[in-house]
């Protein structure tokens, strides 16, 4: 069996899985009502799609732990 390879997303793919204005997911992110992505590279951050899927799952209900 293969194990679990996490993927990740740039703002661009994130802009259009959730359909948000990129100013709406930062505003969310500040508010912690929305995922906070990682750094992937010097200038470069990604979003965990795991997370942005537990995200979608319950908008309203997302609070970073």
């Amino acid at each position: 069996m293969k194990d679990f390879e996490e993927q990740f997303l740039r703002i661009g793919k994130v802009i259009e899985k959730t359909g948000k204005p990129r100013a709406s997911i930062y505003r969310e992110m500040q508010a912690g009502t929305f995922p906070r992505p990682e750094r992937i590279g010097p200038r470069a951050v990604a979003w965990r799609l795991s997370e942005l899927s537990r995200w979608m799952q319950a908008p309203r209900d997302y609070h970073l732990d």
